[in-house]
């Protein structure tokens, strides 16, 4: 096998799984990209070339580089890498697969310290954390709990939430449904 094809044949899994990571059917992913359906589907199966065009965009409308998507495949199945969430400021390992049957999302997030918190947001669903390491400082509507290491949270996603570290970055352990990953690791 070529060191092309090799990397093509990644980017295909890798697209495929980052779809499938948002719930999205080939469809979905043609209006967001818009990219027809039949294109994205021949992608996927290796029975078209991608072309860089396709690569940067679907790396976008994805949230993911095109960096990311062309890695090569060497231990990628084992070692877990850090990434960062959107906005630049949380380091986060997602210690679940993008295929897993539950639909939920496990990761190890770090959360830095902020001396304003984050804009609280919204989404259907319940969100779990369990702090590893530090202190969270969580803002639930207008209540604010510190939740300290060795302790656990759990609340609804419809109550407008936010959090940062307290007294310094915290390290949690988190459990997402599909709504939790997209607003906390992909918004």
């Amino acid at each position: 096998m070529t060191q092309e094809s090799s990397l093509e044949s990644a980017a295909r899994r890798r697209l495929r799984a980052l779809r499938q990571a948002r719930g999205w059917s080939l469809d979905e992913l043609a209006r967001h990209a818009n990219i027809g359906a039949s294109t994205l589907s021949r992608l996927e199966t290796g029975h078209r070339r991608m072309a860089i065009d396709h690569l940067v965009t679907l790396a976008r409308v994805l949230d993911t580089t095109v960096d990311e998507l062309l890695i090569a495949d060497d231990d990628e199945d084992v070692v877990i890498r850090p990434r960062r969430d959107a906005a630049g400021s949380s380091t986060y390992w997602l210690l679940t697969r993008p295929d897993d049957p539950s639909g939920r999302v496990v990761a190890k997030m770090r959360i830095p310290e902020h001396a304003q918190l984050p804009e609280a947001r919204v989404h259907p669903g319940r969100d779990w954390f369990y702090v590893l390491e530090g202190t969270v400082r969580l803002r639930l509507g207008s209540r604010e709990v510190l939740v300290t290491s060795g302790q656990a949270a759990s609340f609804d996603t419809m109550t407008p939430h936010t959090m940062a570290g307290h007294g310094g970055p915290a390290e949690i352990l988190s459990i997402l449904d599909h709504h939790g990953e997209r607003a906390h690791l992909h918004s």
